[in-house]
């Protein structure tokens, strides 16, 4: 493995920009076993809007060969992370990198990621709307449609509230540090986040409990964007 430092320890990072994140190590399999089944099955491109370290594309690309994965992040710390690891891992079904704005309307790509980011198989999004403003949930999910082929599906992971309410006490205590550290940050609602959803084009298929108190919601683009 390339050199690599804790993610979110307030430590430089590695010569290489590497960073290990913990939670990768316990939840990477119990992703993987969700979106395995369609994915698998499926050829394309699947872009992962918000890669953190680099370690989940890297696992997932290892598990799919047929698919090319395409990861970005919006904190430059990261983008340098996740080459490193791509580039550690030698495999030929990631591409480099890409900074990416989810509350921009064209998420910040440039004329030509445009071009190539459409008619998507998927996308996969991890532990980014509770850290992040409400824009950043509204964008994905307001632009998501747009991006997807037909039928294209969109797998988020995190912790959410169902109907108002935490599913955990120790999910109740993370949402309310998150919002002691920014008061735009917090767990997001399922509800509220499938009425953006709905109006841009996609459908709530499954909402799939995880560990941890964890959730995956997977859309699927049902209509034109």
């Amino acid at each position: 493995m390339p050199s690599s430092v804790e993610f979110g320890k307030t430590v430089d990072a590695a010569p290489d920009g590497a960073l290990d994140a913990p939670a990768f190590h316990r939840n990477h399999d119990a992703i993987w076993s969700v979106l395995a089944p369609w994915l698998l099955t499926q050829t394309g491109n699947v872009l992962e809007a918000g890669s953190g370290t680099g370690q989940h594309v890297v696992e997932f690309a290892k598990q799919s060969p047929r698919l090319v994965w395409w990861p970005s992040d919006y904190n430059e710390a990261h983008v340098r992370s996740i080459d490193a690891w791509r580039l550690h891992s030698q495999l030929p079904n990631i591409r480099p990198a890409r900074r990416i704005d989810l509350s921009a309307s064209d998420w910040g790509f440039g004329a030509d990621d445009s071009r190539l980011l459409r008619d998507l198989t998927a996308i996969f999004c991890a532990n980014v709307v509770h850290i992040a403003p409400w824009n950043v949930a509204e964008g994905l999910l307001g632009h998501a449609a747009a991006r997807l082929k037909p039928d294209g599906r969109l797998y988020m992971y995190g912790p959410f509230m169902r109907n108002g309410e935490h599913t955990a006490p120790s999910n109740a205590a993370f949402d309310a540090s998150l919002r002691r550290q920014n008061p735009e940050w917090g767990v997001r609602d399922v509800a509220d986040l499938t009425a953006i959803a709905e109006r841009s084009g996609l459908s709530l298929a499954e909402t799939m409990p995880m560990p941890a108190n964890n959730f995956i919601l997977m859309f699927v683009r049902t209509s034109p964007a």
